[in-house]
């Protein structure tokens, strides 16, 4: 057999100890006999554990290659009912691990099927391996219809606008290669998706002769790099030479160590620290150097004086560092330093490279690199003074529920534990949850594709699964329909996670923007809830997720009565149970959050 097919450990490469599901028939295949045994090896090659799909027959071959060529085993299947929802679980095992998971979707119309949630994996610059099909590209070996509208010339062209590369091998050992580039480019920073397209004909054809053996690791290089060292010197100067100097945490490793030299450098400078709601938790967010709350769609009026007043800035990887300044009023008379490899994907099709920030030093590295060498040449120096930014934590008021009531029922009931936010909702107050751990928040879905929660809520929990954290996915109404039956994927692969659902009978985001083009047009604004409500009926999101086999709670109308359920759905978690809480929330979002949204000027 050849060593790439030989299972590894299950121990060690199966973390969520999911082996013994779904488990085939042994086969008795020993050694490659098609194309897509080839490519089955590729992929055990590259060590990724689980490939999240919604089966079609473009790759029946490679199927078969998986169940009965591997096993079923590394790569494991994980079935959805969906392929966004295939793509957006691979997306949230990224968020965690920094690591490609692969997708599978089928010919073309799987592919258009998940292309928002590829699009949100390449906004969020996650890494992941998509593997597509097409019908034979020879026609004369097509079947009537079905193969036709199946087959697409130049299929990668749907997605190349938001993935690092694609490509269509036309022979096993190509194939070989292609799967063995793609994962090293989507792993090397910035990170990315990268897709795969595969010609039915090409896998289902048998090996005329066998495609001799290479050592794959040899192809798929440990890629790092620093920054310039007179850059770094010069960086270092500004900042000793810095009184009022600001940190811009932005899109950051899950690393624990990368966290700790983070919190060394702003100590060591004094430095305020802003962090964002769009990315994850790259900052402890009750430290006293902490400017304000995170924010999301606005930015904490702590976060906008700090970045003001400041002398220097060192923006770590910032998620729209031009866009930031013009919040906090246009001009910059401070010296920035930017931290980021982003422009090696920035392209003419995707504007998520955002607005051009004028830039004094650019350090082209990942942040942990640029905060370690800046770490070495500043030295341990003199301790500065540092401000001490106070982080009380406010209390849910009003007598109705509203998502701040519901965010602190939850504060309280996970109160001493280890909690992943996989996921929040547009209305979520960062305030009311500190943040003091790289895995204690995920970001948001980055692209803005709504629907992509609940997938990659699942995702991230199955990558978490085991490493005693309880995972929590805070999702809008509108978010969990989109993409519901994801949950389905969580209950059969048993994979534990807590689903709160911020229910406010609305798409309350496109409402604001109504009342904003009212206001603008003088025009009634009471009329915004119209085609954004829905109410009459109001969905029963707790019986579509028992439906699915999920524990369903809800709904919850009133405040005295959230601590009680919240507490039974953490227990069945707890279980190694999905359970979903609907809370029903009065619509609205945050003062600035709402003010921001509704003025009738841009900033």
């Amino acid at each position: 057999m050849p060593a790439s097919s030989q299972p590894k450990a299950q121990s060690a490469k199966d973390p969520a100890e999911l082996g013994g599901l779904d488990r085939p028939v042994a086969a008795g295949v020993n050694a490659p006999g098609f194309g897509s045994d080839v490519v089955a090896d590729a992929l055990r090659a590259t060590d990724i554990p689980y490939i999240a799909l919604n089966p079609g027959a473009s790759y029946r071959g490679l199927h078969d290659s998986i169940v009965n060529y591997l096993g079923n085993q590394q790569p494991q299947m994980i079935l959805c009912l969906h392929e966004e929802a295939a793509v957006a679980i691979a997306h949230g095992y990224a968020k965690v691990t920094g690591k490609a998971m692969a997708a599978a979707v089928h010919s073309n119309v799987g592919l258009m099927h998940g292309t928002m949630a590829i699009f949100n994996a390449w906004c969020d610059r996650m890494p992941m391996l998509i593997l597509g099909a097409t019908g034979p590209v020879d026609s004369e070996k097509r079947r009537p219809w079905i193969d036709w509208i199946h087959t697409s010339r130049d299929q990668g062209a749907l997605v190349r606008g938001y993935t690092k590369w694609d490509d269509q091998p036309a022979s096993p050992g190509a194939a070989r290669e292609a799967i063995l580039r793609a994962n090293w480019m989507a792993n090397t920073a910035p990170c990315g998706p990268t897709y795969i397209n595969l010609d039915a004909e090409v896998q289902e054809a048998k090996l005329t002769e066998p495609v001799a053996p290479i050592d794959t690791a040899r192809y798929m290089p440990a890629m790092s790099g620093a920054p310039a060292p007179e850059v770094v010197a010069q960086a270092a100067e500004l900042l000793r030479g810095a009184s009022n100097p600001v940190i811009l945490a932005g899109r950051c490793s899950r690393s624990v160590d990368g966290w700790a030299a983070r919190i060394k450098l702003a100590e060591r400078l004094g430095a305020q620290v802003v962090t964002d709601l769009k990315v994850a938790a790259s900052f402890p967010t009750d430290h006293p150097l902490h400017a304000g709350a995170p924010g999301g769609t606005t930015m904490a009026p702590e976060a906008v004086e700090a970045i003001r007043n400041a002398d220097v800035i060192v923006s770590l990887d910032w998620l729209d560092l031009g866009g930031a300044f013009k919040k906090c009023g246009g001009a910059v008379k401070s010296k920035v330093i930017q931290v980021s490899l982003d422009h090696q994907l920035h392209n003419g099709w995707s504007m998520d490279y955002q607005a051009l920030p004028p830039v004094d030093l650019y350090m082209a590295c990942e942040p942990e690199a640029a905060v370690t060498a800046l770490l070495a040449a500043l030295g341990d120096g003199k301790p500065r003074a540092m401000p001490n930014n106070k982080h009380d934590v406010p209390a849910a008021t009003g007598a109705k529920l509203t998502v701040d009531h519901m965010t602190e029922a939850l504060r309280k009931a996970v109160a001493g534990r280890d909690v992943t936010l996989t996921h929040v909702s547009l209305s979520w107050n960062g305030a009311l949850w500190p943040l003091r751990h790289p895995l204690d928040y995920l970001g948001s879905d980055g692209g803005g594709g709504v629907g992509g929660g609940p997938g990659i809520s699942i995702g991230a929990a199955l990558a978490l699964k085991g490493s005693g954290r309880l995972v929590v996915a805070v999702c809008g109404d509108g978010d969990f329909m989109m993409n519901c039956t994801a949950i389905w994927t969580a209950v059969h692969y048993r994979i534990p996670i807590l689903f709160v659902i911020a229910n406010n009978r609305s798409f309350f985001n496109d409402e604001l923007h109504q009342e904003r083009v009212a206001r603008m047009r003088n025009r009634p604004v009471e009329n915004r809830w119209v085609g954004q409500r829905i109410s009459e009926p109001d969905i029963d999101i707790a019986t579509i997720a028992r439906g699915q086999g999920a524990e369903g709670f809800g709904p919850v109308t009133e405040i005295a009565d959230l601590p009680a359920v919240l507490a039974k759905a953490i227990a069945a978690v707890d279980a190694g149970k999905v359970a979903v809480v609907d809370a029903r929330v009065e619509p609205g979002y945050t003062a600035a959050t709402t003010a921001e949204m509704t003025r009738i000027k841009s900033v």
